[in-house]
């Protein structure tokens, strides 16, 4: 039992930071990414952008009603 407490410890050791192996594997890894087209970039973020006008316009409505709103109250 106290051998397998040892091993485990052994195992998660920390290792020395080794950059060569961390840029191979950074390479390695960014070359299984599916990188999107420029068409559908564009497409993407104009939905983004026009998503994010549609929301701000909205807030700034209720914001501008429930001010209305409190003027006429108080």
């Amino acid at each position: 039992m106290a051998k397998k407490k040892e091993a485990n410890l052994q195992q998660t050791s920390p290792q020395k930071f080794d950059p060569i192996k961390f840029l191979q594997e950074a390479k390695e890894e960014l070359s299984k990414v599916v990188w999107p087209s420029r068409q559908q970039v564009i497409s993407e973020s104009i939905a983004v952008l026009l998503m994010v006008t549609l929301l701000a316009s909205a807030v700034y409505l209720v914001d501008n009603l429930f001010g209305w709103a409190a003027q006429q109250i108080f």
